[in-house]
């Protein structure tokens, strides 16, 4: 199995900036795609950016040109670098993988994995 554990949420102004932090642990063989998801209250989760094992980025539109993700795959991590922050960015902010493991030397299973979750709230 993947674990997957988020750090960097939290209570900001405005205008302001917030690093989320992603760390992927676990017994497997490879982890392919990796991305933020956000679901804030009374609405469907929602992508807000990935980055695929060669670092290929893909943004939700309304967050381009304000959140940059990057990925460490030394270290199996992936990060989001949140500036300008706007009050709708408000969500509880949920990182994800996908990830290959061996389940017999001849056998490999590919899933998605979810992380717990962190608060992300943007005062006005």
């Amino acid at each position: 199995q993947v674990q997957l554990v988020e750090s960097g949420g939290g209570l900001v102004q405005a205008g302001g900036s917030l690093r989320l932090s992603c760390a992927a642990s676990g017994s497997f063989f490879s982890i392919n795609a990796m991305g933020w998801y956000r679901q804030a209250p009374g609405k469907q989760r929602e992508l807000v950016a990935t980055i695929t094992s060669t670092g290929r980025t893909n943004y939700t539109d309304s967050v381009k040109g304000r959140f940059t993700i990057s990925r460490d795959s030394a270290k199996n991590t992936v990060y989001l670098q949140m500036n300008s922050l706007k009050p709708e960015d408000t969500a509880v902010y949920y990182c994800n993988c996908n990830a290959d493991r061996l389940l017999t030397i001849t056998t490999m299973k590919r899933d998605d994995y979810w992380g717990q979750g962190t608060q992300v709230t943007v005062s006005s």
